[in-house]
This record gives C-alpha cells, sequence and structure tokens, in this order.
C-alpha cells in the first residue's frame, strides 16, 4: 500500500465533482441465510470477514485502503491489499456488504466505497451487535457519503499520527438549545494534554451545490450551542474546538469568506480552524491546522504547528 506522504495528488478523492453521481457495483439476486452459514461453517468467512463488517457498521462508508488501515491499527493479520480485496469481494457476493463508486464527466472514480447490506445486519444482530443501518442508508447523495470519507480518513489518521488520541466520537449528537434541535458534525475527537481533556469538534465541508447555505445555518446552530452551553451540554465539559475540515486550501478560503460575509467568522470569542483532507496525509499533523488572522486589515491564512498533534 503507498504510504500517505507518498500520495501526490492535489486533489482530496473525496472532493466533489460537478455532475457526480454514485454507480451501483454490488451483486444482484437472492442469497439466503442458509448459504451464509454453509460458508461460515466452511471456514470461508472468518473472524476477518466479521472484523471487516464491525468496521462497516461503526464508519457506514470506507474505502478498500481505510479498511486496510484499520486492520493494520488492530493487528489484525492480513498481507497485502489484494488478500482484503478477495475478502471484501466475498462478502459482496454475499451481499453481506455492497459496493459503489463515483463517477462524473472527468471519468469513473479510482476507488470502491462499502457499505452494509441486510445480510451484514441479520449476522451482526445474530452475535447480538447492535446495528443501526437502514436500507434508505445506502441512498444517500454523493456529497453526503463523501463527507463521512473524508471524515472517516481524518479520524484513522489521528489514530495512527497522534500519540495523544484518547477519545473518538461518531457524528456526535449536538443540541442547538434555541431550536432544541440536534445537529451532527463529521466527528468529535478528544485529545490528552497532561490532566487536561481538549476536544476538538470537526465541521466537514463540500462543494456541493448550496453548501454556502448550509454552512450559514450550521453555524448559527453553533452560535446557539455556545451561546448557552452549560459544562454536560451534549457530554462537553467545556466547549470543544471548532474545526473546519475543507476540501484544498482554496475552499478553506472559501469558508471563511462565507463566514465573514454573513458575521459568523468569531463569535463569543471562540477561535475556528481550518485543515484540508491532503493535510491529514503528511507524516505529521503538527502542522495540519491554520487559521485567518487580520493583518493590516486584510485577512491572511497562517499555518499553525501544534505539539499537541504530533
Amino acid at each position: 500500500m503507498v504510504a500517505d506522504n507518498e500520495i501526490k495528488t492535489k486533489i482530496s478523492p473525496f472532493s466533489v465533482r460537478p455532475g457526480e453521481i454514485k454507480v451501483f457495483d454490488g451483486k444482484d439476486g437472492y442469497v439466503s441465510m442458509a448459504q451464509i452459514t454453509s460458508k461460515i461453517n466452511q471456514g470461508v468467512i472468518t473472524d476477518i470477514h466479521f472484523r471487516i463488517i464491525d468496521y462497516i457498521n461503526k464508519y457506514e462508508f470506507l474505502t478498500s485502503r481505510q479498511l486496510f488501515q484499520l486492520l493494520e491499527m488492530d493487528n489484525v493479520e492480513i498481507k497485502n491489499q489484494d488478500k482484503l480485496n478477495k475478502k471484501l469481494e466475498q462478502l459482496v457476493k454475499t451481499k453481506i456488504l455492497t459496493r459503489y463508486y463515483f463517477k462524473s464527466h472527468e471519468g469513473e472514480g479510482v476507488y470502491r466505497i462499502y457499505c452494509m447490506e441486510k445480510m451484514g445486519k441479520y449476522l451482526l444482530r445474530s452475535r447480538e451487535e447492535e446495528c443501526k443501518w437502514q436500507p434508505t442508508d445506502n441512498t444517500k447523495p454523493v456529497d453526503m457519503i463523501k463527507k463521512k470519507l473524508a471524515g472517516n480518513q481524518l479520524v484513522i489518521n489521528y489514530l495512527r499520527k497522534v500519540s495523544a488520541t484518547s477519545g473518538i466520537k461518531l457524528k456526535p449528537e449536538i443540541i442547538d438549545k434555541n431550536l432544541n434541535k440536534a445537529f451532527k458534525p463529521i466527528a468529535c475527537i478528544t485529545l490528552k494534554y497532561g490532566n487536561q481533556d481538549i476536544s476538538f469538534a470537526f465541521e466537514c465541508i463540500r462543494r456541493e451545490m448550496g453548501w454556502e447555505d448550509s454552512l450559514v445555518k450550521r453555524m448559527n446552530q453553533w452560535k446557539s450551542f455556545y451561546s448557552n452551553f452549560v459544562p454536560g451540554d451534549s457530554g462537553f465539559m467545556k466547549l470543544p474546538q471548532l474545526v473546519f475540515l475543507c476540501e484544498d486550501n482554496k475552499h478553506m478560503a472559501e469558508v471563511f469568506k462565507v463566514l465573514v460575509m454573513n458575521n459568523l467568522a468569531n463569535f463569543l470569542n471562540q477561535r475556528f480552524f481550518y485543515t484540508t483532507d491532503l493535510a491529514q496525509n503528511d507524516e505529521s499533523l503538527t502542522k495540519s491546522f491554520y487559521e485567518f488572522v487580520e493583518e493590516e486589515g486584510k485577512y491572511k491564512i497562517k499555518n499553525l504547528e501544534s505539539k499537541l498533534l504530533a
């Protein structure tokens, strides 16, 4: 597998492209539970397959590369990406998992995404494991899936590269008290600094149609949460640090401009940080955060260095 810092692309694979669609690449037809049980009894479907199903259940959408990284971290013996792809093919053929790829005017995407199928849910429940998957989850649009993939890659890289990582919450529920309505950032990552826990809430922003209006709406929800915060709200004892996960460097500036134009770039003396998908590929994440600062009446982007992210 190519190392993160050897990836040369200048465009994130999780960026939204004009006219992009999701294409089904799974298997049609019927597979019975008796057929699957037979494959388990024969040793065709093993504990490694169940570990893969668990990851999909937790992360919702994953690429085979992301799955390989998760297996590596858990010290699961799997020799290479090709071996993993064969196991994924077995899970797709038995309709335990299904598969999609993205296609746009620029051509077919270079990777496949894997998600749960109904047989996977039955297997997990037979082991008394919680699985909230519904068939409609696989109908999510391209931008929502790419947000999840980008957020999952960020989480995986924090687990792999940031030694202070002490807690991960995927799509944590935050309460907007003004509207008494919940909203969910892509992830919340807690880092341990001495005896302190420092939480970062990540909002994944993509350039889907109408993203600017969606960002303004979401920031007003954050403003409500910050304004009414008391320790213990949404599981936080202290306010989390908000970070925007953007597609690229230009997108960071576009996000900041939307916030400035709507008087949301800085409220309640809160600092906002920015990062990009590709910044997570660096060998170290110590320089993965950016901030916009005002100098001589103009805003400039500043690359921050944090030993906390080592």
